[in-house]
């Protein structure tokens, strides 16, 4: 177990999971992994101005981001409590806040439908073969254009972007240099402290146009508008290679699947809605001898955490899976960071591993996780129970083609203070 604090995090992180990283493990320098830095992130969060500022890049100061996207990543912090936290925000920054609250939502139910294939497109796709690009871009992101060098440098520095910015990589790398998707999103993913293959996935498809027919187009405009500085200081401010918008993008109309149109066992996608035991009964109480911790939820308001605090919390770095994703060290070192302020208030054992041999034979209390690979755990480990998550909104049955078709099969947003739980 490493102690407190970034630096023993890093050493940890060095010592035991260095040849699972992509390179040479560090710290971000932005963000601090555990509850007690979530805890002081949820304090000082003020969205009053968010809906005029959320997509301010540069100055850094005049950025109204909340910034709370890597506790949310791994419920430290999770959705119910940021719905409920804004409840006195002013009417239009409650109002966008939430939206992203409710989008963020989106993400996880569809990819919690589809199971291990999380990434359909939702009404359209790319052409199978991208148009030829107008310029000859040598690599996707050129770090000779000043807005890509600082975005691209603030990614794998800090580990974290504006959605903004997100949007302008997004659209540079595919729209305008014509590389694949899927590429890129797995580049942020290695990178991103809050990356997940719900949110991030989703959101590179929403840039290449699925679901709306239309990609997303970067030029210059955007820049001057959200971060006028950089181009003063780019190179090639007098010859932008992006001066203009890329001409159209439509794409091209794809079979939706029936899983869009509908769930056919939406309670299989949402996981159980009380505490369940291995036998499939119902029960509030069962005698464990560990609390399972996954990525998916390491706060110390995690159901199966709350419901066992006498026994300790036993997370497992999946050696298997990491030595395939080689993610950056900074996600490892943001983890270590959690794991160690948790064992500062209760017994925490740190594993490396097969998740299954690590953990077989142990009498388990885990919450559901929305992902593929927890379903898979999950049948190979048989918990002795299994805690519901904490959804915004609990999956049902309906369409889910875009946001907003699923969003009018939500219960409405109150205005008030409490979360809708179901």
């Amino acid at each position: 177990m490493p102690g407190p604090g970034p630096d023993a995090a890093v050493a940890f992180v060095r010592e035991h999971l260095a040849d699972l990283v992509c390179d040479t493990p560090a710290a971000s320098p932005s963000f601090r992994g555990g509850q007690t830095a979530a805890d002081a992130a949820l304090a000082a969060l003020d969205v009053t101005r968010y809906a005029g500022r959320r997509n301010e890049v540069w100055p850094v100061e005049r950025r109204g981001a909340s910034r709370m996207s890597p506790y949310v990543r791994y419920n430290l912090v999770d959705l119910p409590t940021l719905w409920a936290h804004v409840a006195d925000a002013p009417s239009n920054d409650r109002r966008k806040y939430r939206d992203e609250l409710t989008w963020q939502e989106f993400t996880r139910h569809l990819y919690a439908r589809f199971g291990r294939d999380g990434h359909p497109a939702l009404r359209d796709e790319l052409r199978a073969t991208p148009p030829q690009p107008s310029e000859p871009w040598d690599e996707p992101w050129p770090r000779d254009m000043r807005c890509m060098d600082a975005t691209v440098g603030e990614l794998h520095t800090d580990g974290w972007l504006v959605n903004q910015t997100r949007m302008w990589l997004a659209s540079q790398w595919t729209v305008r240099a014509g590389a694949r998707w899927r590429d890129g999103e797995e580049e942020f993913f290695t990178h991103l402290l809050d990356g997940s293959r719900a949110a991030n996935r989703l959101n590179w498809q929403w840039t290449t146009g699925a679901g709306s027919g239309k990609a997303y187009g970067f030029s210059r405009w955007q820049v001057q508008k959200r971060a006028p500085q950089l181009c003063r200081e780019c190179a090639l401010r007098d010859a932008c290679p992006v001066q203009g918008w890329p001409p159209d993008q439509r794409t091209t109309r794809v079979t939706v699947s029936d899983l869009l149109r509908g769930d056919p066992d939406p309670d299989v996608t949402a996981g159980p809605s009380s505490p369940l035991v291995g036998s499939g009964s119902e029960a509030v109480e069962e005698v464990v001898d560990a609390v399972w911790l996954t990525a998916e939820s390491l706060g110390d308001a995690d159901p199966a955490l709350a419901a066992h605090p006498d026994v300790p919390a036993v997370f497992c770095f999946d050696e298997p899976l990491l030595r395939r994703l080689m993610l950056s060290g900074k996600r490892l070192v943001f983890l270590a960071e959690t794991l160690a302020d948790l064992a500062t208030r209760r017994p925490v054992e740190i594993r490396r591993g097969r998740v299954v041999e690590e953990l077989t034979g142990r009498r388990l209390a885990v919450t559901f996780a929305p992902v593929p690979g927890f379903r898979r755990l999950r049948e190979e480990l048989a918990p002795a129970v299994v805690h519901p998550w904490p959804w915004l909104f609990r999956p049902r049955a309906g369409r889910m083609q875009s946001w907003t078709a699923w969003r009018k099969g939500m219960p409405a947003q109150p205005d008030g203070p409490v979360p809708v739980a179901s």
